[in-house]
């Protein structure tokens, strides 16, 4: 049994604790000496040479290996590269791909909003009379229907933390012969996660993978579909052989014909770290602490702020490793909480929205975490005039 949480793997600030872990990681403290050696010995003394001596030109790959065993698919199914964003415009065009003769892509209400925005960029760009369904979360599986194309959902709602059940709406979209996508940005690193034979899986490293403002996303296909796709985004390192210059596109092998653009490698050698920390960890166990930790702060907070309410769903195993509660004013409560040393944040119209990393938060941080937010809710702290005006990133 893995044994947590690993405090010294990370750097916390002093006087904090740290809830947002489900948006972006804190920084592993091996991180700064290893970006820096890569800074200094590779790209400061070999220079260009260090694509192929550092082997900079294998890190997407090589990267998406150690990924593979978190979301619970086999090596050679995963390239890491660009962004999210990217990774679901590559995903949903060729999922439409395999699927021509349909022209529904149905995906829910509670999606996150870039997954929406790139299906509906993608739609008018193709010009084929696509046409893109949200429905409430719960009425997924009774809207897939013979003209469902796509599936594509993320296995937990960002604002809520519910939880969609993999197994039983992949097998509803395959039974209706849809394809299906997940997007993992908010389950990877958090849980464990069995893809139930879905065609594709999308996600980011910056959440729980807690590899940095901006870390490369990453792409799963289904070896057995992979050698069919053809890229709607062509890029030259997606080719059979980038460096033989040819005028027309050819896809590379396997999983490499997913890549776009260049490696971004001082991002990439802080996700190498990152992902060291994965090679030993039980995600049984992982989750089994995740639910502990959040349980005791439901129980703490519903007993001591009776102005918040649950919006996450109660039984532990229908959500994410996040809890959700609904207030009012919500900014201004969180934006007090974190000036009192909880960081948590805000989602619009009214979630105050925490996460559960065990790896660096144990009982005490949600006790402590719990006291503060309720003296900041007792004592109408966020009330202040200073917690009114909205940031640009809430």
């Amino acid at each position: 049994m893995t044994q947590f949480p690993q405090k010294d793997l990370f750097h916390i600030p002093d006087g904090l604790i740290y809830l947002d872990g489900n948006s972006l990681g804190p920084i592993p403290k091996a991180v700064p000496a290893a970006t820096q050696k890569m800074l200094t010995d590779e790209w400061g003394e070999l220079l260009i040479r260090g694509w192929n001596k550092a082997g900079w030109m294998n890190q997407p790959t090589k990267l998406g290996d150690q990924i593979a065993p978190i979301i619970g698919v086999v090596a050679g199914s995963v390239a890491v590269g660009d962004t999210l964003s990217v990774k679901v415009f590559q995903a949903l065009a060729a999922a439409l791909q395999l699927n021509p003769d349909r022209r529904k892509i149905l995906s829910d209400n509670g999606n996150f909003p870039t997954d929406l925005y790139m299906a509906e960029g993608l739609i008018r760009t193709i010009g084929k009379d696509h046409k893109l369904i949200t429905v409430d979360p719960t009425d997924v599986i009774n809207s897939i229907d013979d003209d469902t194309a796509v599936v594509m959902l993320t296995q937990v709602d960002y604002r809520t933390g519910r939880l969609h059940d993999t197994k039983t709406i992949t097998a509803a979209a395959h039974a209706a012969g849809a394809i299906m996508i997940w997007d993992l940005a908010h389950t990877a690193g958090a849980m464990p996660i069995d893809l139930a034979g879905a065609e594709f899986a999308v996600g980011c490293t910056y959440k729980y993978l807690n590899a940095g403002p901006g870390a490369p996303a990453f792409i799963y296909v289904r070896p057995d579909l992979i050698e069919t796709i053809q890229p709607a985004l062509s890029g030259w390192l997606g080719h059979d052989a980038p460096f033989e210059f040819e005028q027309s596109y050819r896809p590379g092998h396997a999983i490499e014909r997913m890549r776009v653009g260049t490696p971004p490698v001082i991002q990439m050698a802080s996700l190498q770290v990152a992902l060291d920390i994965w090679k030993d960890l039980d995600l049984n166990d992982l989750r089994a602490a995740s639910i502990k930790l959040s349980e005791r702060f439901i129980a703490g907070i519903e007993a001591t702020c009776p102005d918040l309410t649950l919006a996450s769903p109660r039984d532990p195993n229908a959500r994410g490793s996040q809890v959700s509660f609904a207030f009012d004013q919500g900014y201004a409560a969180m934006q007090a909480v974190i000036d009192h040393g909880v960081i948590g944040d805000f989602r619009a119209p009214n979630i105050m929205r925490f996460g559960f990393t065990p790896l660096y938060l144990d009982e005490s941080d949600i006790d402590a975490a719990v006291g503060i937010i309720a003296s900041v809710m007792t004592q109408k702290l966020y009330t202040d005039a200073k917690y009114q005006t909205r940031s640009r990133v809430t």
